[in-house]
C-alpha cells in the first residue's frame, strides 16, 4: 500500500470523504491544509510503500481528523498563524535595531521580544497538535490493520521524534524558541 492509498483508507475509515489526498513537490513538504481540505503528500511519501511513508501519511490524516472533530488546539494554531509569521520574521530585526540604537533597555528590544513571543506561543500550541496527530495516526493504523505491532512500534518512535523536532527547532540555529527567549531575557537582565 502506498502512502496515498493508506491516507485514503484511513480517512474513509473515519467517515471523512470531503478531504482529497494530493501529491506535492518538495522534500518534507507533507501537510494538511484545512482551508482546501487536502492531505498533501510529498513525492517520497505519496507513491512510497515504506512504513515511514505510511506513518507520515497517517500523521497528516491525523490533522484532517482533528479538523473534522473541531480539535481546539488546531483551531487556535490556525488563528495565530498570521501573528506568529509576523513575529518570527520581524522579531530579530527589531531586537537588533533596539540594541544598536539604545542598548538592552530599548523599547524596541521589548517590542521585538513581544513579537518573538508570538512565535513561541505558536510552538507551544503546536506541541499538542502534532503529538495528537501522531497518536491518532498510530492508533488508527493499528485499528484499520494497515500496520502490524512491530511496524506500529517503529512508527510510534519515528512520529514521536519528528513531532518533537518540528516543535523545537524553528529558530534555525539548533535552539528552540523557548531556549532563545530565555537567553535573550538573561542577557537583558
Amino acid at each position: 500500500m502506498t502512502g496515498a492509498e493508506a491516507a485514503k483508507r484511513l480517512l474513509n475509515s473515519q467517515g471523512i470523504y470531503d478531504v482529497q489526498v494530493r501529491p506535492v513537490s518538495g522534500r518534507l513538504s507533507d501537510h494538511y491544509d484545512p482551508r482546501t481540505k487536502t492531505v498533501n503528500l510529498s513525492d517520497s511519501v505519496y507513491d512510497s510503500t515504506s512504513v515511514a511513508a505510511i506513518g507520515v501519511a497517517a500523521h497528516e490524516c491525523g490533522h484532517a481528523m482533528q479538523d473534522n472533530t473541531g480539535y481546539v488546539p488546531l483551531k487556535l494554531r490556525g488563528a495565530i498563524v498570521p501573528a506568529a509569521n509576523i513575529g518570527s520574521h520581524a522579531a530579530l530585526p527589531v531586537i537588533l535595531l533596539g540594541f544598536f540604537i539604545s542598548g538592552a533597555g530599548s523599547p524596541l528590544v521589548n517590542i521585538g521580544l513581544i513579537l518573538f513571543s508570538l512565535a513561541v506561543l505558536f510552538q507551544l500550541v503546536t506541541l499538542p497538535v502534532e503529538f495528537n496527530a501522531s497518536r491518532r495516526a498510530v492508533v488508527l493504523l493499528g485499528q484499520v490493520g494497515i500496520l502490524g505491532d512491530e511496524e506500529l512500534s517503529h512508527t510510534r518512535k519515528v512520529l514521536g521524534s519528528s513531532s518533537s523536532y518540528l516543535c523545537g527547532s524553528t529558530c534555525g540555529n539548533g535552539t528552540s524558541a523557548a531556549e532563545t527567549c530565555y537567553i535573550i531575557w538573561r542577557k537583558k537582565r
